[in-house]
């Protein structure tokens, strides 16, 4: 779970989910109020791991056929990846740059 860089407190699976659907550039820490940010390293993580899984199941699917199998193994392995998303975290005082 991410821990504030401010008041190192932690946060906990409920309060990171919901925060990490904001639109906004940052979170705010709900002990202290202050700012936090997403990492870089997180943030290309984040973005990476979803294409990973859907372009592996799209290339079974050119490979093999279009397939059941493949439909639920999207619909079963992305809400699995949202759900396991908080646990992996980081986050930063300032916005740091992607490159």
């Amino acid at each position: 779970m991410p821990t504030c860089q401010n008041c190192t407190n932690k946060w906990n699976w409920r309060q990171t989910f919901k925060k990490s659907f904001t639109l906004t550039g940052g979170m705010t820490c709900p002990y202290c109020g202050e700012k936090q940010y997403l990492t870089a390293r997180m943030r290309k993580r984040s973005t990476v791991i979803p294409f990973i899984i859907v372009a592996l199941i799209m290339l079974g699917n050119l490979f093999f056929g279009p397939s059941y199998i493949a439909v639920f193994a999207l619909l079963g392995l992305l809400p699995l990846v949202f759900i396991i998303n908080p646990f992996f975290v980081e986050l930063s005082n300032e916005e740091e740059p992607l490159f």
